[in-house]
């Protein structure tokens, strides 16, 4: 067992044998290194200043991670190397991505500047770079935000030196950081600190089971994209953290015939495209709800685990009706998605037991989804809404639906009376879809909060299933008033 946190600063290894379990990695950047060039803005993984980025091994292959390293535990960096702004100039002569963003006019301020360097700066060396556009760009750098450029001159710089599928010095050190990246790599379990209070990595599923069960108290991480603001915002103190990210398998994913499995810390990015091709709305779906930092290192099973009633995943997981493994010790179980969320803030997770395994079926030919998100801003935002349906036809008649909502109620939660009601409709015949959508209200009695009034909530969730079925007929279907539901579900819909 390891005693120390073990990564690469500029090629050499740094070890820190006895950090603050909840030391973030901005806050060792900055205040121990002092290593500034990093900013905190939000401290919430939001604004993107403080992006850095990991170099890490995949097998053979280095990857280049952007971060936030607001939210993100030091801990967390183990067995790669830390990238930040001071380290891209090669003495005067500046890294691509800096002297483009300079010809661009891409700075004003500078406050932002930094984060949205290291963002391009992991574009450059992302496998993509070669089909870039404008909206790639765009997309990869949606998680920084900056209130002087207007994003245009960054867009531009972002293009200028990522499109060439240029080298820069650090694709000539790759074959010595490879090396020293595997020296790293041990594959022992990792414990730092006391029984009382340590950050802990274990490398196998056994040890997480066996560590788990001994500290049932002790929180356990996937990617800190949540965790990390009960550190930053709500201040609290984590005695016991259990990092899964070196658990040897638990990123695993299994594509089959009939459905894929992701382990508990595939990360989104990672299952990204294994979800977009069961259906197009849900890669659409990952694309919008979280930044590429937060897709890079937030999880598959941190998302579920959460058992946030406006968690994104869930809904459209359940539609599909997908199931989940846990496991305490050497016991496993599997049940039913929705069965998993019991009320707000409660799951039925025993006490030692984890989140294993999500294995999503696929969809099969008669079988038909759709799925939306209702924010305010149109990326990576919280739902005030969200929605999924999975519906089996028989010709043009309902044979049978899965509906499920987030943010309509204290779990994620299917629309059980909706889906009865629904059965028989006709997909092209709107007459029939009455049922459906009365039932809604009494399937759900949504809170007014922040970011919707129920009725809202309410009046949105009617829309969207028949927007839904709308899509799924193929065309506009010819909507009569039912309680001024319809008119403005056709209006809303078209």
């Amino acid at each position: 067992m390891r005693r120390d946190i073990q990564f690469l600063r500029r090629g050499r290894p740094v070890r820190l044998d006895n950090p603050s379990p909840t030391l973030t990695l901005l806050d060792y950047l900055r205040l121990q290194e002092r290593a500034t060039g990093t900013k905190e803005g939000c401290a919430e993984g939001d604004c993107g200043a403080c992006t850095v980025v990991l170099r890490r091994l995949s097998g053979d292959t280095l990857t280049y991670q952007p971060v936030n390293a607001c939210i993100l535990l030091a801990g967390q960096a183990d067995g790669a190397e830390i990238i930040t702004v001071e380290d891209l100039a090669d003495g005067s002569a500046l890294h691509p991505v800096q002297q483009a963003m300079v010809e661009k006019h891409g700075s004003q301020c500078g406050f932002c500047t930094p984060g949205f360097i290291m963002a391009l700066f992991a574009l450059y060396h992302a496998p993509r770079r070669a089909q870039l556009n404008r909206d790639a760009v765009n997309d990869f750098i949606a998680g920084n935000l900056c209130r002087c450029t207007g994003y245009r001159p960054i867009t531009d710089a972002g293009l200028a030196a990522c499109g060439n599928g240029g080298t820069d010095r650090f694709t000539g050190q790759e074959g010595e950081i490879r090396t020293a990246l595997k020296a790293l790599a041990d594959g022992d379990d990792l414990f730092v600190g006391t029984d009382g209070r340590f950050f802990a990595a274990p490398a196998s599923i056994d040890a997480l089971a066996s560590l788990y069960q001994a500290h049932p108290d002790a929180v356990l991480v996937g990617g800190a994209t949540d965790v990390g603001l009960w550190i930053t915002k709500q201040l609290r103190d984590l005695p016991k953290i259990i990092w899964l990210g070196h658990v040897k398998g638990l990123d695993a994913i299994d594509d089959s015939a009939d459905a894929v499995t992701f382990g508990a810390m595939a990360s989104h990015e990672a299952a990204l495209p294994y979800l977009a091709a069961i259906d197009p709305d849900l890669g659409e779906l990952m694309r919008r709800f979280a930044s590429v930092q937060i897709r890079t290192t937030g999880t598959m099973g941190g998302n579920i685990a959460n058992g946030s009633p406006i968690g994104d995943t869930p809904p459209a997981l359940i539609a599909l009706g997908s199931t989940l493994t846990l496991q305490r010790g050497n016991t496993t179980r599997t049940l039913p998605l929705e069965s998993f969320f019991i009320a707000y803030g409660k799951q039925d997770r025993a006490a030692g037991e984890f989140v294993r395994a999500v294995k999503v079926p696929k969809l099969a030919p008669k079988e038909h989804f759709r799925c939306y998100k209702i924010s305010k801003r149109f990326d990576q935002d919280i739902s005030a809404v969200m929605a999924a349906f999975k519906i089996t036809l028989d010709g043009e008649k309902v044979a049978s639906a899965r509906i499920a909502f987030g943010g309509m109620a204290a779990t994620p939660k299917r629309a059980t009376g909706a889906e009865a009601a629904l059965v028989g409709a006709g997909v092209r015949d709107a007459d029939t879809w009455e049922a459906a959508l009365l039932a809604l209200e009494s399937d759900f009695s949504p809170l007014t909060d922040q970011r919707a009034g129920a009725d809202y909530r309410r009046k949105v969730a009617r829309i969207l299933l028949c927007k839904a079925l709308m899509e799924i007929a193929g065309t506009p279907s010819r909507i009569t008033r039912v309680s001024g539901v319809r008119e403005d579900a056709y209006a809303a819909a078209s």
